[in-house]
């Protein structure tokens, strides 16, 4: 199984760390043993003092796919759900720096969360579903997938072009801006629409 991860998928996000706006999807990969599932504490990795925590609509492949046309894209998903997806910042900003790969930053144990997974037939449009996470009681990031630049049809026509694509593959699509520094002791909660489907503490 892979998990994709979409970045600088929506303008906002882009232009609150002054970095371009990408033209075409930019993505990464993280190993299975980056999902943390059941609503499990997330533990603050000793080699970061900087995580952030960035809230992300998540698309499960239903089937293998190669080389997939634009117009048949939406038969190779299947389900939604809610992601988090952990940054280590001062670990990133040092491979940034250094022109070396992001996994340490990006792909490490635990650091990408997952809800439990909603039938697409359950949203009337999933390219327009409103999404947000709170920390803390605060709502710190909301947004809704109709600002994505890259449509979930679009990015599995680009994906499929390098990479089959395997049934049980999930994308996470992107996170809005305001990005947030996680501290041992928050809540988290994520919403799809009106139902909460993600709670969870750091420690």
């Amino acid at each position: 199984m892979k998990i994709f991860c979409i970045d600088r998928n929506y303008p906002l996000h882009a232009k609150e760390f002054n970095i371009s706006i990408p033209e075409e999807p930019i993505f990464f990969i993280k190993p299975d043993t980056a999902l943390l599932r059941n609503n499990e504490p997330f533990y603050i990795p000793p080699y970061s003092n900087n995580i952030h925590a960035e809230v992300e609509v998540v698309f499960r492949i239903c089937k293998v796919g190669k080389n997939i046309s634009l117009r048949f894209a939406h038969r190779y998903y299947d389900a939604v759900a809610l992601g988090i997806n952990f940054t280590a910042k001062d670990i990133l900003q040092h491979c940034i720096k250094n022109g070396l790969p992001w996994e340490k930053a990006k792909a490490f144990d635990n650091s990408a969360v997952i809800s439990s997974l909603i039938n697409k037939t359950e949203f009337n449009n999933v390219n327009n579903i409103f999404f947000s996470m709170q920390i803390n009681g605060e709502i710190v990031q909301k947004a809704y997938t109709s600002e994505m630049l890259f449509s979930i049809e679009k990015i599995i026509v680009y994906l499929s072009q390098f990479l089959t694509l395997k049934t049980g593959d999930l994308i996470y699509t992107g996170t809005p801006q305001d990005v947030t520094k996680i501290n041992i002791g928050d809540h988290i909660e994520g919403y799809i629409e009106d139902k909460k489907i993600l709670d969870f503490y750091i420690k």
